[in-house]
């Protein structure tokens, strides 16, 4: 499974390692050559590494980072609930990938993938590697890892939440979908069908989760409100964390209701990146249309 890394996995390490450094520092306040001085690079491919990645300058970047942004993000979703609650229409779904979604039944969920076939491939992505498996119905997995090394980890938690079911390694079957999910100039237009294997509270949140737009947070608070169950904070955390498709149910949209971006199941950093790459793409277009 071995390849050399692709440039996008090249520039996230980059984007990783400066967002490492700059919480490290925080208080110091690096300046952009120190930035590029700890990365070896020149100011120059710092600043171009940041333009082709998210359109914007490493400064405009950082802006993106701080709490005081979350929580005016977690604010602006407050606004958008309650106008809905109020039976105001909302902003349509901004989804730049378009899903369907089909659950397995309790009976399938009993089989535990009985009579069912799985292939999957490890592919590069913007977020470094994934691990991308699906089936006739739909993806059932997506998950990112650094190293390549780490792939092996993944292809058993796939057995394991599918223990009978035929897996099969098949990377030219998985290539396509790989293109449609991070590939901007693919023009193939069908959505993508995920299948989800979940309780029924859990296909709820998850659910739920598709309706948060790329460059908007919700808070577990918020999620819970969504779904009309305010008191179920701690369940709808426990039904997040147990997503098994990064980014198709863009769970790392979900924050601590004080801006804290906290944890994440594929690493509390690529979060980060993710968060914010999808608010700096967002302030790339409002600036520029």
């Amino acid at each position: 499974m071995s390849s050399p890394p692709s440039d996008q996995h090249q520039h996230y390490q980059t984007i990783a390692r400066a967002m490492t450094y700059l919480a490290e520092h925080r208080s110091l306040q690096p300046s952009l050559k120190q930035l590029a001085d700890h990365l070896s690079l020149s100011e120059f491919h710092l600043q171009r590494l940041f333009s082709q990645w998210v359109g914007i300058s490493p400064k405009q970047f950082l802006m993106l980072l701080t709490q005081q942004y979350a929580k005016t993000q977690l604010q602006k979703s407050s606004v958008l609930i309650s106008a809905l609650e109020s039976g105001l229409s909302g902003p349509g779904r901004l989804h730049d990938l378009m899903v369907k979604c089909d659950g397995i039944t309790p009976g399938e969920y009993k089989k535990q993938g009985a009579g069912l076939t799985i292939e999957y491939g490890i592919h590069q992505s913007p977020y470094a590697h994934c691990l991308i498996a699906t089936t006739a119905r739909g993806i059932c997995k997506l998950a990112f890892f650094d190293s390549l090394e780490h792939s092996e980890q993944h292809i058993n938690e796939l057995h394991l939440e599918w223990p009978n079911a035929n897996v099969q390694h098949n990377p030219g079957h998985t290539q396509e979908l790989a293109r449609q999910i991070f590939d901007k100039t693919f023009s193939h237009q069908q959505p993508l069908n995920l299948l989800l294997k979940g309780t029924d509270f859990q296909l709820k949140v998850w659910q739920a989760l598709l309706n948060i737009a790329p460059g908007s947070l919700y808070s577990y608070q918020q999620v819970a409100q969504q779904i009309g169950d305010e008191g179920a904070v701690r369940a709808v955390a426990s039904a997040i964390a147990k997503n098994k498709l990064a980014l198709l149910i863009p769970c790392h949209r979900v924050i601590k209701s004080s801006g804290e971006f906290n944890q994440y199941r594929w690493g509390a950093t690529r979060k980060k990146i993710m968060i914010t790459r999808e608010a700096a793409l967002n302030y790339h277009e409002v600036n520029n249309s």
